[in-house]
């Protein structure tokens, strides 16, 4: 630890986002395996620590580096989070070298959180944040950090986090053939409503976040008051409203993090409101979630919808 502060302190904005976010609603479909969170397995957050390229340069291994001189092509975490599916062995993960070793994959060794030191529930004294992927890849409570020649084999990198299309059941799934999951999709969620919802006939604000993985901007968010039949464009922002948020600008050091919106309408009858999201590489939000559905419950990036029960004025 003394090493790593010894170095250049560096802070990024970053949004984590388990991958299971929403699992809820994909287990309306059909029952998955997982916790069942509903829209806020997410946090944006200013973390504070060393650049992993400028750790891992102490040990010999150069920027922009896809192989290390022994070999190596991965970068594993391992925490001292013991756990029952690795028959009580250490929670691990690993990610690619190369990105590793990119400045400007902004990978750093947290040991700060908003400012303040890291506490207990998010890692301390050390965590990796990985920027614009999973949060399972983002290991807490770090004990070691290995340079391996393959993938980390633990449990969570092959054999969990990992996405299937829906024909994949418990009886027939082969972990082998699919890879461990990375970025994460563009998503996009109202937060200022429930799921259900009753208020009077006027105008009504929605609020919510839109994110995509790999540092990819938020192109446009869509929000709908009827139910997906029309749209328009959200506003949106990070720090401020005040602030025009522009998608592909990454001086601003904020590209890893979420974007939030502002959409608002006259709402005169019990209608649906839906959000969806396009980032700067035109991916957008699937329509329906059972075509995206999966086993584990991963990944649910289909519209965000809540329902909005006008009253009778007349009541």
């Amino acid at each position: 630890m003394a090493d790593i502060r010894k170095l250049s302190k560096h802070t990024v904005t970053a949004t984590l986002q388990c991958a299971g976010n929403r699992r809820t609603a994909m287990s309306k479909v059909k029952p998955v395996k997982g916790v069942g969170w509903d829209v806020s397995a997410i946090g944006n957050a200013i973390w504070g620590g060393a650049k992993l390229a400028d750790v891992l340069e102490l040990v010999g291994i150069s920027k922009l580096t896809s192989v290390s001189p022994l070999g190596g092509k991965h970068v594993e975490f391992v925490s001292v989070d013991m756990c029952k599916e690795e028959k009580g062995g250490p929670y691990k993960s690993s990610i690619p070298l190369l990105q590793a070793t990119n400045l400007d994959a902004e990978v750093i060794l947290a040991y700060e959180m908003n400012g303040e030191p890291l506490n207990r529930d998010h890692g301390y004294p050390l965590r990796v944040i990985v920027p614009g992927v999973i949060g399972a890849r983002s290991v807490k409570w770090l004990s070691s950090i290995n340079i391996i020649e393959n993938e980390c084999q633990g449990f969570f990198t092959q054999r969990d986090y990992k996405m299937f299309p829906p024909t994949v059941n418990w009886e027939n799934i082969d972990w082998s053939t699919r890879r461990p999951q990375m970025d994460f999709p563009v998503q996009s969620v109202i937060c200022s409503l429930e799921e259900e919802n009753t208020v009077k006939p006027g105008k009504i604000v929605v609020y919510g976040y839109a994110v995509s993985g790999g540092g990819r901007g938020i192109e446009r968010v869509d929000v709908s008051f009827d139910g997906g039949k029309t749209w328009e464009e959200a506003i949106r922002y990070q720090k401020s409203t005040e602030v025009p948020y522009v998608a592909d600008d990454t001086s601003s050091g904020d590209k890893w993090a979420w974007v939030l919106f502002k959409a608002e309408a006259d709402v005169s009858r019990t209608t649906e409101i839906v959000t969806k999201a396009v980032d700067i590489a035109g991916n957008v939000q699937p329509e329906n979630v059972g075509v995206i559905w999966n086993l584990r419950g991963i990944l649910n990036t289909s519209w965000h919808r809540v329902r909005v029960e006008v009253e009778d004025p007349n009541f």
